[in-house]
């Protein structure tokens, strides 16, 4: 088993059937996960925000730090690899209101209505969900099987 590492505002597609997808500590960042069931190609976006109209330049020399120009990249790689949208589930974590996010800028929040708002308007229906909360998660996609594990370090643990 192959374990590739992504990181925060990065993106990781495979079509290894040894390979396990990873990312570490969620908070307020959302984790896209997708999966095509039939010929077993996936990918995984960890954005940290939803919207590029923040700062254009960084989403051009980054796109996988922002859901509006992260999720379709994710998408388009995957068709790269054969991948068909009919075939894909898709599923999100994350998106926790920590570090007192909750009382002010709601982070988290914003970036799970992101991030359901570009699946929703592309017909994109999400297949499972572990958002919310005040705690961070580590989310794993097993190229082998499609299986997407959500797990904390207080021993929280949850197949999507």
């Amino acid at each position: 088993m192959s374990k590739i590492i992504v990181g925060v505002s990065d993106l990781k597609i495979s079509n290894n059937r040894e390979d396990v997808l990873i990312t570490y500590a969620l908070g307020s960042c959302i984790a896209v996960v997708v999966y095509d069931v039939r010929i077993k190609v996936g990918g995984m976006l960890h954005f940290m925000l939803g919207n590029s109209s923040l700062n254009l330049q960084k989403a051009k020399e980054n796109p996988a730090m922002f859901a509006d120009t992260g999720v379709p990249l994710l998408f388009r790689s995957c068709y790269k690899l054969g991948a068909q949208k009919k075939h894909m589930t898709v599923k999100i974590v994350g998106g926790a209101g920590v570090i007192n996010d909750n009382r002010f800028f709601k982070i988290g929040k914003q970036n799970i209505t992101a991030v359901k708002k570009i699946l929703w308007k592309n017909s994109v229906i999400i297949d499972g969900e572990d958002t919310g909360g005040d705690f961070n998660r580590t989310t794993e996609l097993h190229m082998a099987t499609g299986r997407v594990i959500v797990r904390n370090s207080s021993k929280y643990k949850r197949e999507l």
